[in-house]
């Protein structure tokens, strides 16, 4: 049988491997055995960092967010829920680019959150796509003026409606608590009935056993929170005892 000459790839070979570990100290970036082991771990590492680095990343730029949240009365939670209600989509690394460098900027995106968790009206920056034009900023309210039809709609907000149509309820007979009458998310509960407790405290009360109807609620607009259940659940305990 021929034999078979492989010396031009063989050398070829572990001229990449040591051109890899170049850079090692001691016999890793002489000895082809101890390069080419090197040179794997090297992948196994760089791997492993690149998925540590994501999360420290993350983890940088939620703390960012927290504290530019938190000079202007906000939490980070409050503020991406109120984003979130907003409709306003940016992620975590633009916004704590924006808290870091932009903080003229960064406090208007604070602003918005903040109508949006009090049910106020969220402006909306309108550009217009032609040159030499200046962008315009118009609110909700501007835009009750200008239509005609909106005079006879409820004010409310796009959360409010949405909860609406889930629950069933007629907005032309739910009283709003918001800024200028205009109607929450908990309004709408109210009006159907609902008892007015976060998701947290519900899962509390399904493990404590407590009947919300019999919970009074201290948070916003009197919703029932954890601690509300919690004390609930320790005064049923008290009275058992």
């Amino acid at each position: 049988m021929a034999r078979t000459a492989r010396s031009l790839h063989a050398r070829k070979k572990r001229r990449k491997v040591l051109e890899q570990a170049k850079g090692f100290r001691g016999t890793k970036n002489s000895s082809y055995k101890r390069a080419k082991e090197q040179v794997w771990k090297g992948g196994v590492y760089a791997y492993v960092g690149r998925k540590q680095r994501k999360r420290d990343f993350r983890s940088l730029w939620i703390q960012r967010i927290n504290a530019g949240a938190r000079e202007h009365g906000l939490s980070y939670s409050q503020l991406v829920h109120g984003l979130k209600l907003a409709e306003i989509d940016l992620d975590r690394k633009i916004l704590a680019d924006l808290a870091a460098t932009e903080p003229t900027a960064f406090a208007a995106v604070v602003s918005q959150a903040r109508n949006a968790l009090n049910g106020d009206p969220v402006q909306k920056r309108v550009e217009n796509d032609r040159p030499g034009r200046q962008p315009v900023e118009q609110s909700a309210q501007e835009d009750e003026s200008d239509s005609p039809q909106r005079d006879t709609e409820v004010d409310a907000t796009e959360a409010a409606e949405r909860k609406a149509e889930e629950l069933d309820v007629d907005l032309a007979k739910v009283e709003g608590s918001g800024s200028g009458g205009r109607v929450l998310v908990d309004d709408v509960e109210d009006a159907s009935g609902k008892i007015n407790a976060t998701d947290a405290a519900r899962r509390k009360a399904e493990e404590t056993e407590v009947d919300l109807a019999t919970v009074e609620g201290t948070g916003a607009n009197e919703r029932i929170i954890v601690e509300d259940v919690e004390d609930a659940a320790k005064e049923e305990g008290e009275k058992a005892g």
